[in-house]
This record gives C-alpha cells, sequence and structure tokens, in this order.
C-alpha cells in the first residue's frame, strides 16, 4: 500500500525563503495579516486532512468508482467520499481563500494551492468535487449578477453546494463554437436550456445537496461560433426566494464515462431538458465570462498533475531504498545483505531525481504564479496588478502543459522504479499514472495550451509579455552573474534568456508567412518555455540554498536543494538544445505527407 507525507518543509522553503510571501503579502490591505505562522498553520492541518482522511480513500475509490441509478439519474460516490467531504465542509477549507463577505476566510490563493496540492497527492478524483466549485465561485464574483451572488456564492464558498463547468458536447471537443445547446429566453427574464454535455467531471453525485451548474449555450438569434456563445447558471434544483430548495430542475445525468483513471470522480453526461436557468454576464460572450474558470481549472490541473509527481516520488524512493536488487557497479555497497539497495544504481538515481526535480521545480512555479494572482486581486497599485495579471496569462498554459507532462514523464519513471511491481494495483503506482494522464487532455489538451502560448500569449502582443518575464530573469543574472557557486545555475538560464529572443521571433517570422509554421513548433516552443521558466525557480531556490549554507546552516535540506538544482540543470535542462533544433524544422516534414497518411 502506498503512504503519503506532506511536503511541508518544501512549501514552508519555496513560500517563506524564496519568495517571502509574508512580506508580499503586507503590501496588500486584504492579505496584511496573513503571516508566516498562520501559513504554516494552515498547511500543517490542510496536509493532515489530505493524509488522514482523503488519502486512505484513494485505492478504494479508484476500485469501486461511481455508480448511476438510471431511473432515478442519482450517482453514488465510493464508499467514504461523502463522509469525508462532510469532514472538509465541517472544518472550513471550502472558505478558505473565498472573499469575507460570501463566508469565505479571505486567506490567498497561494495558501489555497499549496492545500490542493495535497489534496491531489491524496486522492485527485475526491478533490475534483470541491475542486471545480472554486472555479464556479471565480466566474460569477466576476460576471454574475448581484441577486446570483446572493443566491449560489454563499453556499459555494460554504461548500453545502458544489460547481461544474459544462463546456462541451459530443460534436465539439474543444472548439466550441459548434455547442448547440439552445437557451430559450422566458417572459419572467429567466431561460430554459435544451441540450447535451459531456465529460462533466463532478457533474452528478451524493456529496452536495445541490449542484451548480455553469452552462454555455447558444441564444435563438445568437451568431454561429464562439461569438454567439453566452454563459448561464442552471441549479441542479432550483433555489426559492429564501434560498431554500425547490422543485428539481430537468438537468439530469444520463451516462457515466468509463475511464482509464479518476475512476473515484463522476465524469458525466448531461442532458438538459428545459432546465431554467440565468444568464451570466452578457449576451453571447459567455465564453469570455468562462475563461474566468476555465483559466482558474487549467492552473488547478497543473496543481494535480504536480500532486501526483510528489507523491509517485515519495513511494518510489522508499521502495528504491528498501528492494534489493543486484551489487553496485562500483562495488558492494549493503555488504550485510545478499544484494544492494536499487537506489545505488545510477538509472534508478536519475528517475528518482526527475521525479524530484520536476515536483519541486513544479511547486516554485505554481505558488510563484498564485502569489501574482494574489497581487492581481488585491495590490493596491494598479501598474502591479496590471503586470501580475499579465504574467499569470504568460504563465497559464505553461502550468497546465508543462507541469502535466513532466507528470507523465514522472510517474511512468516512479513506476519503473517498481519494475515489475509498479504494475500491480495494490502498489499504488499505476493508479498515479492512469489517474496522470487525463491531464494532458482535459481543460484544452496539451497542444491547444502551445497554441495559446506561442499564438496568443507571445506571438499575440509581439512577445510584450514574454519580455517581461525575461527582465525578471535579467535582474537575477544581473545580481548573481560574478558569483561563482552561483554559476553552474545562473549560466544556463542566461544562455536560454538570450536564446528565446532569438527563437521567438524567427518562428514568428515563419508563422506570418504560413500559419502552419507555428502549429508545428508550438509544442516543442512550450516545453522550452516551460524549461526557462523552471530554469528560474531553480535559480532561485539554488540562490538561497547557497546564502544559508554560507551563513553557517548545517541542514540537509539546503544540500539536497542544490544536489536537485544541478541534476535537473545537467540533465533535464538541456533537451531545450534538441526542442528548438525541432522547432525549427518547420512544417513541411508534418504537411507534405498526403501520401504517408493516406
Amino acid at each position: 500500500m502506498p503512504t503519503y507525507t506532506p511536503p511541508l518543509r518544501d512549501m514552508q522553503f519555496v513560500l517563506h525563503e524564496v519568495f517571502n510571501v509574508a512580506d508580499e503579502f503586507k503590501a496588500m490591505p486584504a492579505h496584511a495579516e496573513t503571516d508566516a505562522d498562520t501559513i504554516n498553520a494552515v498547511l500543517e492541518e490542510a496536509g493532515k486532512f489530505a493524509a488522514e482522511v482523503a488519502f486512505p480513500l484513494n485505492i478504494g475509490g479508484d476500485t469501486e468508482g461511481c455508480t448511476l441509478d438510471v431511473k432515478t439519474h442519482a450517482v453514488t460516490t465510493p464508499k467514504g467520499f461523502k463522509e469525508a467531504y462532510a469532514q472538509y465542509v465541517e472544518g472550513g477549507w471550502p472558505a478558505l481563500s473565498c472573499d469575507s463577505q460570501f463566508g469565505g476566510q479571505g486567506l490567498p490563493h497561494t495558501v489555497n494551492q499549496c492545500l490542493y496540492e495535497m489534496l491531489n497527492s491524496a486522492n485527485q478524483a475526491w478533490t475534483m468535487y470541491p475542486g471545480l466549485s472554486h472555479g464556479a465561485y471565480e466566474a460569477l464574483v466576476a460576471h454574475g449578477t448581484e441577486e446570483q451572488k446572493k443566491t449560489y456564492l454563499p453556499k459555494l464558498v460554504s461548500g453545502e453546494w458544489t460547481g461544474t463547468m459544462c463546456l462541451t458536447e459530443p460534436h465539439c471537443g474543444t472548439d466550441l463554437g459548434l455547442l448547440r445547446t439552445k437557451a430559450e429566453p422566458q417572459a419572467d427574464g429567466s431561460y430554459r436550456l435544451t441540450g447535451n454535455k459531456i465529460f462533466i467531471s463532478a457533474g452528478e453525485h451524493d456529496m452536495a445537496e445541490n449542484i451548480i451548474h455553469l452552462v454555455l449555450a447558444r441564444l435563438p438569434d445568437a451568431p454561429k461560433g464562439s461569438k454567439g456563445i453566452s454563459l448561464f447558471v442552471v441549479p441542479k434544483f432550483k433555489v426559492n426566494a429564501d434560498g431554500s430548495l425547490g422543485e428539481r430542475n430537468p438537468i439530469f445525468c444520463t451516462g457515466l464515462e468509463h475511464k482509464m483513471g479518476i475512476h473515484g470522480n463522476a465524469t458525466a453526461q448531461i442532458a438538459l431538458d428545459g432546465a431554467v436557468g440565468s444568464l451570466v454576464g452578457e449576451p453571447n460572450k459567455g465564453l469570455a465570462a468562462m475563461f474566468v474558470m476555465m483559466n482558474a481549472a487549467r492552473l488547478g490541473v497543473g496543481n494535480q498533475s504536480l500532486g501526483l509527481t510528489e507523491v509517485a516520488f515519495q513511494n518510489a524512493l522508499a521502495y528504491a531504498k528498501d528492494r534489493i536488487q543486484m551489487r553496485s557497479l562500483s562495488g558492494v555497497k549493503a555488504k550485510d545483505k545478499d544484494a544492494d539497495p536499487i537506489i545505488v544504481h545510477p538509472d534508478v538515481r536519475k528517475m528518482l531525481l526527475t521525479a524530484k526535480a520536476y515536483a519541486e521545480g513544479g511547486r516554485a512555479l505554481q505558488i510563484f504564479c498564485t502569489l501574482l494572482l494574489d497581487k492581481a486581486h488585491h495590490h493596491p497599485d494598479e501598474k502591479v496588478r496590471k503586470n501580475s495579471d499579465e504574467l499569470v496569462a504568460l504563465l497559464t498554459p505553461i502550468v497546465k502543459a508543462f507541469i502535466t507532462d513532466n507528470g507523465h514523464i514522472s510517474t511512468n519513471a516512479c513506476m519503473q522504479v517498481f519494475g515489475g511491481h509498479g504494475f500491480i494495483k495494490e502498489w499504488g503506482m499505476e493508479q498515479f499514472v492512469r489517474d496522470n494522464r487525463i491531464n494532458m487532455i482535459y481543460e484544452g489538451t496539451n497542444t491547444v495550451q502551445s497554441l495559446d502560448l506561442l499564438g496568443r500569449k507571445v506571438l499575440g502582443n509581439n512577445g510584450a509579455t514574454l519580455k517581461k518575464f525575461g527582465k525578471l530573469i535579467g535582474q537575477l543574472v544581473e545580481e548573481e552573474g560574478v558569483n561563482e557557486k552561483m554559476a553552474e545555475f545562473i549560466n544556463p538560464l542566461a544562455y536560454l534568456g538570450d536564446q528565446m529572443t532569438k527563437f521567438t521571433t524567427e518562428i514568428g517570422f515563419k508563422g506570418f508567412q504560413n500559419p502552419d509554421e507555428v502549429g508545428a513548433a508550438a509544442v516543442d516552443y512550450l516545453r522550452v518555455a516551460g524549461h526557462l521558466v523552471f530554469a528560474y525557480m531553480f535559480v532561485r531556490m539554488a540562490q538561497v540554498a547557497l546564502r544559508q549554507i554560507a551563513a553557517g546552516s548545517t541542514d540537509p535540506f539546503y544540500t539536497a536543494k542544490l544536489q536537485t538544482a544541478r541534476f535537473y540543470f545537467a540533465k533535464l535542462f538541456p533537451e531545450t538544445a534538441t526542442l528548438m533544433r525541432t522547432a525549427r524544422a518547420g512544417s513541411k516534414t508534418l504537411m507534405d505527407t498526403d501520401a504517408a497518411l493516406a
């Protein structure tokens, strides 16, 4: 059976020593009282819930899955899920980072991100039930009417109700401009929605008394394509004027998807048969409103793979220390045993360190992004808010695609450490692989994220936002460029930073001549950009570790951090050279292939 220990020490290192979040919060009136002791206390309790309540349900939930009663359309979640959610609500966890005016605790998003990393390590399928509610909350805060906020937000914040996002349909996939669900206006100002949605995570369940669906649909006079999409809030049970639950709304689960992983989460097919809803935001501008939820979900999906990378690494490391097989190539290491622990073998260490580096780099990036979100929402300086928002927009596709791709690499590597036992269910490793695999697909496939990064976020403003991130790199290089002890970390970052401008310009110029050039280069480009960002994070972490050691610290944590950074730059970062070469290879060898693909 697998185990899980919340990585509180590394979280505290990134939060307090690398990014000094408490000092950052002091500049934000909404979070000025949030100090390091408060953050640490909250995360310690969050870790206990994740490890002691959610984690023990993970394998059982995967085995049992969800069941649908086709007559009543009711879905039953795996044993223990409902009770764990009740504990979660009782503990006030849904309200952690929500606004106090709706009953929230008002803590920073940064703290909530750490909570969700631990929950995702513990049980991704279970965590998706409360996780989607945060996106619904954010969308309604940004675009909901006062009446909608009053009706839905307090219950979403308390966790009494949960939320979903009903986007795609059987014929759509990622192309939401093709959707057909209709919304007919009624005399009382409401709308009746009719249509079918698929792949609705947590779309029906028995864990909360009401489910608030955010649904994309078309008004009768809507223009074709994505410019004719509107957003509606459609509750499972209608809500009376006094806030009590009314009659059942005709929005039903008609089927559950049979999936490769996340079996404990109900991925529902949803039918709307004249379901009553209300318009969110402006008519025909629903996609823009829904992007609030979608972007929150994309950051959340990156966090899912971060959580799985961490728990997979922990279990593979423990196994490698205990499992004995063969002798070390450089001589016997365990003289009292018939063979050496497999951790002595170089390639086993490579697999372990790959997962460790991708977990630690991903954690730093996630905390960096949520700190930017807190600044974008709460910093009193408009310029800081604007810059933070732009950087989050740039980094969101990287968080979603790079961290989930790395999660795929890492969970597979950790399963490989177990050898044949990794393929056996009770060890838990194959579930981490299966659960992670969806993260590369949903909320926009990683190819879509790559096109978003290169086409919209970089070339769309001629690299202006990328240059802003480049300035952060430049400041770091200027600060540490003459420090010999930092050379092994700072030099690769500085080199790639210089190369990135030329690389981007070259791809952009070719793309203006032939748009397929952007499509051909985008996936490789995102991975290069991901390494640029991770390299920045590892340089900042190495900087702190070296300073602590120079100040006299003998804590092995700092030595370990430097060793992980050295591994990252030596063994993982160099793939950028190959990626830039393949990106520059162009589209011809992909598109001039009609005979090969006949």
